[in-house]
């Protein structure tokens, strides 16, 4: 039976997920990342007498190095490179790690804690605005601020680190967005990370973009300092080292990920060493941005530069006739203009520090997977002791008539180690599997990936609906168990293949409930990458393992199919570059709804950017969507954002309607510069964002610094 478009009685069909422990990327789990309790401040210096007061000190440093033993690794990590050099009375660099770790939410808290005297770690659980715009915070010796998984954004500012500021780790946040409208910007000094005249600082893991002016400046005599598997991009002056006469900054630079920055590669000045190793230099062909040039040896700079990575770079490597340069082993690709060496034998960096070099052809794809913030950094399943997915990849093959390891997609996910750390590829040869597939919740980071040309090649099917009987008498599959594919695993990958639900509602009238899900995911951080996903109601379920839990997916190059809520759920999703077919319903007629989304209220819904809307339907007969507020649940505000997208003649004029008797003008519906026959202009009827409001809901707002990599 076909859902009248006024009703959601279907929803009330839906068989419920069970609730889990919180993931530590939602912001409710960040706020348990108080380790260390009331540690205090080292007390007791050992020469004293045994008073009542030195062992109340001494007992205090055995309950801190009791902690530290018991804290998760990245609360004790300390930095490589020249940070982790002993001088100017700083052992190394370690940041907060002797104090107590705190969370914070808000621009005051954050401020309080790394302006603060004592030492600190400092977890930033969420998305903070600098007010005003380009605020720098003055960070204090002794810090660790660190992101919370992916979801810590400092939005509209950074941090500075002034005159004898020692000992700091900033790490694993995303820094974004104090851009001013001007490109070569002179009036405004607003940076992510600036260092005047501090030593001992470790900046790692980072993800820095579109700032004002430098994404780093390491200025005035800054010295002893590491800058380790960041993400650099879409600025124009990057990465600053120097503007001092005096020649005495050590700086270690390696495995950084610069893309699309057109100067500053970085630019050093007068250093005393700067070691550069293993990073990568891209500038994507055909953008607004191109870079001027790479690596600079300014001044009396001494630069050793080593197996590092540069595509399409002009002029990748330059001196001055003042600088000693010495590289040896990078790979240039497509590169232009001045690259060069010489004036002197520089330094060697193993007096100083260990390290390993990686091959640099192996550059390019080790820094897409490992620069930038990490899921096991500052999280809860860091502190539970998970590890982060190692960089081998394990295959497990399938083909349905023999010759590879398994028959069945199903029985190869079985074969998956529980609580698996590193990625499992199932190759899935060209074929059709009739068969339901379940990636369970123990199972992370598995990827179905068909090996045939065409996604077409492979193709996973299965015909049940939610009002199907299961075979053991308990009762009919309900919407969500009708599904072909699920997915409750996270950092589940889905690559060129068909996903399919082909119940057959033209013969299956008898049947009470028509809900037929083609894939099912409640997990985060899911990408479904060049697939195929075909069904007629309720195709694509994007949900969550439970209300309070995030989940985000990624879908990209991919074609979804269907006629009546086909793209539904909770979940936080993209889809990019990709086409939603509407097809016909199974009585030959036109009406129906793209998208049914039902996100909580703090939650982002659906983004739907830079696809196509379109299908051999009536002109006139689809709606976008509309609004589903699961079992009633008023505290929902669903989202669907449409921008940048051609809309086929099909949708309608006034594109939202309403659900279950909710009015879709009551949850957050909007386009934005879309275009086609079925696009039109912004009224009351069709709101559209503002330039203001669009530049908050892009794609990188909606995954929250998560950065999908296919692998």
């Amino acid at each position: 039976m076909t859902q009248p478009r006024g009703r959601a009685r279907h929803r009330k069909r839906r068989t419920g997920l069970a609730v889990g422990l919180s993931l530590s990327l939602s912001l409710a789990a960040a706020g348990a990342l108080a380790y260390g309790g009331a540690l205090g401040v080292f007390g007791g210096d050992g020469r004293h007498t045994a008073s009542a007061a030195t062992v109340e000190a001494r007992t205090t440093d055995a309950r801190a190095a009791d902690a530290r033993a018991a804290a998760p690794a990245w609360a004790t990590e300390a930095a490589d490179g020249f940070a982790s050099v002993h001088a100017l009375g700083q052992r190394g660099t370690y940041g907060g790690r002797d104090g107590r770790t705190v969370t914070v939410r808000t621009l005051a808290d954050l401020e309080r804690y790394a302006t603060a005297s004592e030492p600190y770690v400092i977890v930033v659980a969420g998305t903070i605005r600098m007010n005003p715009v380009g605020k720098e915070i003055r960070v204090a010796s002794d810090k660790t601020i660190v992101g919370s998984g992916t979801s810590g954004h400092i939005v509209g500012g950074g941090f500075f680190l002034g005159p004898g500021v020692h000992n700091v780790i900033i790490r694993n946040l995303t820094i974004r967005d104090s851009y001013q409208g001007v490109w070569n910007d002179k009036e405004h000094d607003f940076d992510a990370v600036q260092l005047d005249g501090a030593h001992h600082v470790w900046i790692d893991h980072n993800d820095l973009r579109h700032m004002a002016d430098g994404l780093i400046d390491v200025r005035k005599d800054s010295t002893y300092v590491t800058v380790s598997w960041n993400r650099l991009s879409h600025n124009n002056k990057t990465f600053g080292i120097g503007w001092t006469p005096n020649v005495v900054t050590d700086i270690t630079i390696h495995h950084n990920w610069l893309r699309e920055t057109e100067q500053r590669n970085p630019s050093t000045d007068n250093a005393a060493r700067a070691h550069l190793y293993n990073n990568y230099l891209e500038d994507v062909p055909g953008t607004a941005i191109t870079a001027s040039y790479g690596n600079y040896a300014r001044g009396k700079t001494r630069m050793v530069l080593e197996n590092s990575y540069f595509q399409g770079v002009r002029n990748p490597v330059i001196r001055d006739s003042t600088a000693a340069l010495v590289q040896r082993g990078s790979v240039f690709s497509g590169t232009s203009g001045r690259n060069e060496s010489g004036g002197g034998q520089a330094f060697d960096p193993r007096a100083s520090y260990a390290y390993t070099l990686d091959r640099a052809d192996a550059v390019p794809a080790l820094l897409k997977a490992g620069a930038g913030p990490r899921s096991t950094i500052g999280t809860t399943a860091a502190a539970s002791g998970g590890a982060a997915p190692a960089t081998g990849v394990r295959t497990l093959t399938v083909a349905k008539g023999g010759g590879a390891q398994f028959t069945s997609v199903q029985k190869a996910v079985d074969a998956v180690p529980a609580a698996n750390s590193s990625r499992v590829v199932i190759s899935v040869a060209p074929g059709t599997y009739r068969e339901t597939v379940r990636v369970p919740a123990n199972k992370p980071h598995v990827t179905i990936a068909g090996s045939g040309r065409s996604r077409k090649d492979t193709v996973i099917v299965f015909g049940n609906a939610s009002g199907t009987p299961r075979p053991d008498g308990s009762g009919t599959y309900g919407t969500s168990g009708s599904a072909t594919v699920a997915v409750e695993a996270d950092d589940f990958q889905a690559r060129n293949l068909t996903v399919a639900n082909d119940f057959d509602e033209a013969r299956n009238q008898h049947v009470k409930g028509h809900q037929a899900v083609a894939l099912r995911s409640a997990a985060d951080r899911v990408v479904l990458d060049g697939v195929i996903v075909e069904g007629d109601q309720d195709t694509l379920l994007l949900d969550t393992a439970a209300k309070d839990r995030l989940g985000r997916v990624y879908v990209t190059g991919s074609y979804i199919t269907g006629n009546v809520d086909f793209v539904f759920g909770r979940a936080t999703a993209v889809i990019d570059r990709s086409v939603l077919t509407l097809k016909k319903r199974w009585d030959g007629t036109s009406a129906g709804y793209v998208a049914a989304p039902s996100t909580p209220a703090h939650r982002k819904g659906f983004l739907i950017h830079r696809s196509v809307v379109q299908g051999d339907v009536a002109p006139r007969s689809f709606h976008l969507g509309r609004p589903w507020y699961a079992g009633g649940d008023a505290s929902l505000n669903p989202q669907v954002t449409v921008r940048d997208t051609t809309l086929g003649e099909a949708v309608k004029a006034a594109p939202w309607t309403d659900m279950g008797g909710f009015p879709w003008k009551g949850a957050r519906f909007a386009e934005y510069r879309n275009s086609g026959p079925g696009a039109g202009p912004a009224g009351a009827d069709r709101p559209h964002l503002s330039s203001e409001q669009a530049a908050g809901q892009e794609v990188g707002d909606w995954l929250g610094g998560w950065r999908p990599t296919a692998s």
